[in-house]
């Protein structure tokens, strides 16, 4: 009998230290592989207008090349389950996946269960999901990520996007109806889990306030990776406040974290005629970070460096990189970003881009 217990004691210490090897060789692997990411959903269709880009050499160059060279590793794109047209809809998105996939880019996709934006205001329903029983929405919640990771196979995948409210308002409303917003949850995290032993997973919060309640809410849930969107102009001007919340967000949750969204401008002006989203002083951390080329790239280093320097912090995401004024400088319809863009007003590289190379 003695024999039997040291044998079983030995057997779980084995165990034991063998996990404990597994889960330490894929925190080492984790760090080594720091996310330098931008946001170029709409790359896509901006290049079918042919804009010519530069580098900082002022040469002509391909624009997955330019970013290629300057240290980005992944690309972040929107999914929309069946938009009105083709943009970041399923089809478009697994062919650029494909693409950037073949120069060596990690995918990284954000569903959004929704035929358009999803945000903290706005989490509707796919109109082909309305009014369905709430058994069947779980399973078409399961069976759409499940084509998602069979079909195009990212390296990261978000179960919604900036999901402080929820997601398929109103049957997964985090505050009015959480027993199904935990439920729907659990159908798209099954569905990676089911098909994917490589695919992190990443729950995405926008801001900094109200960041640990919602991640206290979610939990229970199984993932990977807690995602923070940071703007100053909505989620407030203190980069100190940013990093307290990043550190014990991860402390007590004991999860990998990133910045899953942040852009900032290098000027006030514009090129087109469609109006922007930040366009004032006010909406600015001044004097630290004006709004030009130095400001936004020194901006976006202490982003960088607040992420490097957290605890389990693994990378940053820029978003709206491409989104210059492809539609010609009198567009009323076109770019309200063209200010935050990583490309100048006569689409020359920025500075703000050498912040992606790792050292």
């Amino acid at each position: 009998m003695n024999r039997i217990i040291q044998t079983l004691i030995f057997f779980l210490l084995f165990i034991s230290c063998h996990r404990d090897d597994i889960n330490k060789s894929f925190s080492e692997s984790e760090k080594l592989e720091f996310i330098s990411a931008i946001d170029i959903s709409r790359y896509p269709e901006i290049s079918n207008s042919n804009p010519i880009f530069y580098d900082f050499d002022g040469n002509q160059k391909d624009f997955l090349n330019i970013i290629k060279e300057n240290g980005v590793n992944t690309i972040r794109l929107k999914l929309w389950v069946n938009p009105s047209d083709e943009p970041s809809g399923f089809n478009e998105v697994k062919q650029f996946s494909q693409t950037l996939k073949t120069q060596g880019f990690k995918i990284w996709l954000t569903l959004h269960y929704s035929d358009t934006w999803a945000d903290p205001s706005n989490q509707e329903t796919p109109m082909q999901w309305e009014g369905l029983p709430f058994a069947a929405l779980k399973d078409s919640v399961y069976n759409y990520t499940q084509k998602v990771v069979n079909e195009i196979n990212p390296h990261y995948i978000q179960i919604g996007n900036e999901i402080n409210s929820g997601l398929l308002h109103p049957y997964g409303h985090i505050s009015n109806n959480y027993p199904q917003f935990i439920e729907l949850m659990k159908a798209g995290i099954s569905a990676v889990r089911s098909n994917s032993n490589d695919t992190k997973i990443i729950l995405h919060y926008a801001g900094i306030e109200g960041s640990d309640w919602f991640f206290n809410e979610v939990s229970s849930l199984d993932y990977d990776i807690i995602g923070l969107s940071y703007y100053p102009i909505w989620h407030g001007k203190s980069l100190d406040n940013l990093k307290t919340t990043m550190q014990n967000l991860s402390e007590t949750y004991n999860k990998k974290i990133l910045i899953a969204e942040t852009a900032y401008p290098f000027t006030l002006k514009w090129n087109d005629w469609t109006n922007n989203i930040v366009g004032l002083d006010t909406q600015l951390i001044l004097p630290e970070y004006p709004a030009t080329p130095e400001g936004q790239r020194e901006f976006i280093k202490h982003i960088k460096t607040i992420t490097k320097e957290t605890k389990n912090g693994i990378g940053f995401c820029y978003w709206g990189a491409e989104l210059i004024a492809w539609k010609g400088t009198q567009s009323t319809n076109a770019s309200p970003w063209e200010n935050q863009a990583l490309f100048d007003f006569d689409n020359k590289v920025l500075p703000v881009m050498r912040e992606f190379m790792n050292e």
